[in-house]
């Protein structure tokens, strides 16, 4: 009794089912001709919210009406914040926690415009280098729940090599060594030293850095956050996808609609991180759980694929577009903005397609099961036990919640099927259910199309009045 009421209580939890990882901390390091540096850490104080995407950002109108103490507490939770997340090192010294001196500050944000001033946390850690400082790197700890977006700058230049580090990962070594050089080696104030100069060794990996080396780094590791955004992190476009994917199985069909998506939001990607569109996420949240909704039901009571339904994708990709790029480190003012547009871009499309493929390869593996084990009820209940068990693994971290669930899911599966088998008396050519329209729509397409709905309510519920 113990085990299931735990289950449950978790399943009743609403901060279970979050569909956005929090959003990236930039770190960013500052070097000068003077030796000086300076470190800097930015929190968006919806980090401390539990889905802080369903927050709104913190407005300067907000942000007065906070007492002394209420302001205290969101410092004291950015120091909190950085320190399980972070860690320094200069040179050959250990790794180190910087004592950063937080303070807030207002600012435009880099992907939405919105009315007022957006307050942040900004936290600085500032020194003088030594002589044996020659080089620079963080490190995101494990305990970190989402990425650091590593960039620099050196005689106030912005560098091109941008790294975004997940939990346990190092950075690349930045080469500062003239910066930590003798008094009388350093070069004159006019002369600007770039890290991307060909002659520059890249310290630890012995590669000599190049402006094209530092472009190809920097598009391979927004490729990976543009993916990771969509597997495992953005369950609710996965869910979209997954309905793209029921509706139609033909090739054409699905690569229509697929590309469709995949065009709107490049869009509004692009425009939106370019500043030129800007829609709170207080809207854009509910509209992609309502999305997932219309979706699903259009599948169930849509038999037939028509031309029309492209008009819909197109619409819910432009609304999908603002959602990724609210939660993306695309900044219009990096020398390598293009690279990291095109990185992430492509990082979704391929997560995107990855959902597709694997489905795919589902339906390939239970056609296989139906022909050679001749017991074609396999197909579906094998089918809908990988939907639930999927989402529930991605909505749900525990796993006695996730082991009920399967357990129900299986049971029910099982017996919804064996119903309809019964109904459908002697099946007189015995063609696969994976590939008879009739036994498709019914016991693939319907089952998971209402599975995503509901899910797809809760957040549109969730969204507009939690």
């Amino acid at each position: 009794m113990k085990f299931l009421l735990r289950s449950l209580l978790c399943l009743a939890c609403p901060t279970l089912l979050l569909a956005h990882p929090i959003p990236d901390v930039p770190v960013i390091g500052s070097f000068e001709r003077n030796g000086s540096a300076v470190l800097q850490v930015e929190v968006d104080p919806r980090c401390f919210a539990e889905d802080p995407e369903e927050i709104p950002f913190l407005q300067k109108e907000a942000f007065d009406k906070l007492d002394q103490n209420e302001k205290k507490e969101l410092l004291g939770k950015a120091d909190a914040l950085v320190r399980e997340s972070l860690l320094v090192k200069f040179g050959e010294q250990g790794w180190f926690l910087p004592d950063f001196q937080f303070e807030f500050f207002s600012k435009e944000h880099d992907n939405q415009i919105v009315e007022g001033d957006v307050i942040v946390i900004q936290g600085l850690y500032s020194k003088n280098l030594k002589e044996n400082e020659a080089s620079f790197q963080i490190k995101a700890l494990e305990s970190a729940g989402y990425d650091l977006v590593f960039r620099n700058l050196l005689d106030g230049i912005p560098q091109k090599r941008v790294n975004v580090l997940w939990p346990g990962e190092e950075s690349f070594m930045l080469d500062i060594s003239a910066f930590a050089a003798a008094p009388h080696e350093k070069e004159p104030k006019g002369k600007s030293i770039q890290v991307d100069a060909s002659a520059t060794p890249a310290i630890g990996d012995g590669e000599k850095t190049s402006p094209t080396g530092d472009l190809i780094f920097t598009f391979r590791e927004f490729l990976i956050q543009g993916f990771v955004h969509v597997l495992p992190h953005g369950l609710d476009h996965i869910l979209f996808v997954v309905g793209l994917f029921l509706f139609s199985r033909k090739a054409k069909p699905l690569i229509l609609q697929v590309t469709t998506f995949t065009l709107a939001h490049t869009i509004t990607i692009a425009l939106a991180s370019l500043n030129f569109i800007a829609v709170s996420p207080s809207i854009i949240e509910p509209l992609i759980a309502l999305s997932i909704v219309y979706v699903a039901i259009e599948n169930i009571y849509r038999k037939e694929y028509g031309h029309v339904r492209l008009l819909s994708i197109f619409l819910f990709g432009l609304v999908h577009g603002l959602g990724f790029a609210g939660v993306s480190s695309l900044d219009s003012q990096s020398p390598s903005f293009l690279t990291e547009l095109l990185g992430f871009t492509i990082g979704v499309d391929v997560g995107q397609l990855a959902v597709v493929l694997i489905f795919l390869a589902l339906l390939t593996l239970l056609t296989i099961i139906e022909n050679l084990s001749g017991k074609f009820l396999l197909s579906p209940i094998i089918f809908q036990f990988f939907l639930w068990a999927g989402i529930a693994s991605l909505l749900i971290d525990d796993p006695y919640a996730i082991a009920v669930i399967l357990c129900l899911a299986a049971v029910a599966i099982t017996i919804l099927s064996l119903r309809y088998e019964k109904n459908l008396g002697k099946v007189a050519d015995k063609q696969s259910y994976v590939h008879n329209a009739l036994h498709y729509q019914k016991l693939f397409v319907n089952p998971g199309s209402l599975l995503i709905a509901a899910i797809g309510i809760y957040w549109s519920v969730e969204r507009i009045f939690l």
